[in-house]
């Protein structure tokens, strides 16, 4: 059975070192006040998720009428076009 690691709140805040090595272990951490639990902790997740292809995603839902054009020259032609 999955057992979670309980930590007080005075643990969490004079002996943070111990709950960190618990976190960076991969472990989740249960924080609790007068042995009730008001909080969890988990472990950041390690790898972050690809970003979804968003250009390949116009493409399918507008065909060819997306143009491949960059918010940066977009946004240095409105400027020539100013000065």
């Amino acid at each position: 059975m999955y057992h979670m690691k309980t930590v007080s709140v005075r643990d969490l805040r004079y002996d943070f070192k111990k709950v960190e090595r618990l976190l960076r272990a991969g472990e989740e951490v249960q924080i609790t006040k007068r042995r009730k639990a008001i909080a969890r902790l988990t472990p950041e997740p390690a790898e972050k998720p690809p970003l979804p292809d968003f250009l390949a995603r116009m493409h399918a839902n507008y065909g060819d009428k997306v143009l491949e054009v960059s918010g940066a020259d977009l946004i240095s032609a409105d400027r020539e076009d100013r000065f």
